[in-house]
Order: structure tokens, then sequence, then C-alpha cells
């Protein structure tokens, strides 16, 4: 498993408050994938209802909160594929 993953799956569980009762994964280029559910993160590549992607320089500035997701995804950067309402509420439950 990369660093970046490592690190970004602790980042998400210190940001994780609770309440996502989905699945969604992230999949960062050239790193690997991240599944976040009710249980928080961990690294893997399972199934999710929805799934963002992104380079690892724009997952971490999302993460560190100098990206916007919503700016990110209107500008290419960020690309979801699936349920989008529970792109939302990820982003709901990491604020």
């Amino acid at each position: 498993m990369s660093d970046v993953i490592t690190e970004a799956v602790a980042a998400l569980n210190e940001k994780m408050d609770g309440g996502f009762d989905g699945t969604a994964k992230f999949d960062i280029e050239g790193e690997g994938a991240i599944i976040i559910d009710a249980d928080g993160a961990r690294a893997g590549d399972d199934e999710a209802d929805v799934t963002l992607s992104a380079t690892a320089e724009t997952f971490k500035a999302i993460l560190d909160g100098e990206e916007n997701p919503t700016a990110a995804f209107m500008t290419g950067k960020l690309s979801v594929d699936g349920d989008m309402g529970m792109a939302m509420k990820l982003a709901g439950v990491l604020g």
C-alpha cells in the first residue's frame, strides 16, 4: 500500500463524524483506492455506490481543505461515477 493511501485513510478516519450509510470509493491515480462506509475508511478496491477519481495532488488538496470538491468536479480535476447523491452525502459527512 502506498504512503499516500496510508496517510489518506488516517486523515479520512479523523474527519469522519459518522452517519455515512452508503459506500464510496476514492480512486487515486497511480496510488490505489480507498473505501469509505459506515465503519470508516480503509484501503480497498471494492464495489461502491459512488467512485470519485482524482490525482494524488487533487485528492490531498481536497482533504486538506485547499480545494473545494465541487469546484474540482466542475473543472474536471475530480470525476464522479455512480450515485451523485451519495457523493453529496459524503461531502456532508466529511465536512
